[in-house]
């Protein structure tokens, strides 16, 4: 009798427990839904940008996207769970959670320490993007043109880099450094006397940083707060277990 009585009180708490954990498996759904599309999103904004990074370095959008994707499926796996109120579904999707968390966390950790790598990465195969550019005729070549038109920019630290590549030999500056309102002929573009003030002076380098450090704080703020609140349904999924253990309680 004490059992029963025992067991009726529990009732609510369960059927809280399990309230709310439905509740975080749809924010923690929704959470895989918004990591997918800053994935997608970072691959079609920043793609010029980790075209000349290492290839490791431009996978992380892929990376992104599929992470969204394995959230949202195991959210979906979640809400199975919880209103089913199987024990051993909501043990299976705690332990989902906690692995997911490790990878995203160890991720952003990553990203974090060799940020710097990253950055010197970026600036070494820029130099030799410019070094070795040849107009339209390869990726790296138009990703340098991209940027220098996106970010009203010339050069790695300014305009006089071109100097010693070989397009400067053949044509001058590119004409993706000119000024929109400036008439740049090839005259003009192979003296760098009179291209000053006609092209862009500033270097793309330290624009580049800081769009991409803006940007991909944006990225690294919502990867890092999805892992955070993924400590939330691990605690409740818990809960929820040992309490329908405990008090052996089925959920029809």
């Amino acid at each position: 009798m004490a059992s029963s009585s025992r067991r009726l009180q529990t009732k609510p708490v369960i059927t809280c427990l399990k309230s709310v954990l439905l509740i975080y498996t749809f924010i923690f759904w929704f959470s895989g839904i918004i990591l997918l599309a800053v994935g997608i999103w970072g691959k079609v904004s920043l793609e010029v940008y980790f075209f000349l990074l290492n290839e490791k370095a431009s996978n992380v959008p892929y990376v992104l996207i599929g992470a969204g994707m394995v959230i949202t499926l195991l959210g979906t796996f979640g809400c199975f769970a919880t209103c089913r109120g199987s024990t051993w579904m909501l043990k299976l999707y705690a332990m989902f959670l906690t692995l997911v968390f490790l990878v995203v966390l160890v991720a952003a950790v990553l990203g974090f320490v060799f940020r710097h790598e990253i950055k010197d990465s970026f600036k070494k195969n820029y130099e030799h993007a410019v070094k070795t550019y040849n107009g339209t005729k390869d990726e790296r070549s138009k990703a340098v043109d991209n940027i220098q038109k996106t970010l009203h920019c010339c050069g790695v630290v300014n305009f006089t880099d071109w100097r010693t590549s070989d397009q400067f030999k053949q044509k001058g500056i590119p004409t993706s450094c000119c000024k929109p309102s400036e008439n740049c002929t090839e005259e003009v573009l192979k003296d760098l006397a009179k291209a000053r003030g006609k092209v862009y002076e500033h270097g793309c380098f330290s624009l580049v940083i800081q769009t991409m450090d803006s940007e991909m704080g944006i990225v690294a703020g919502i990867s890092f707060g999805t892992a955070c609140f993924q400590l939330i349904g691990i605690f409740l999924a818990c809960c929820l277990s040992r309490s329908i253990t405990n008090n052996q309680y089925e959920m029809v």
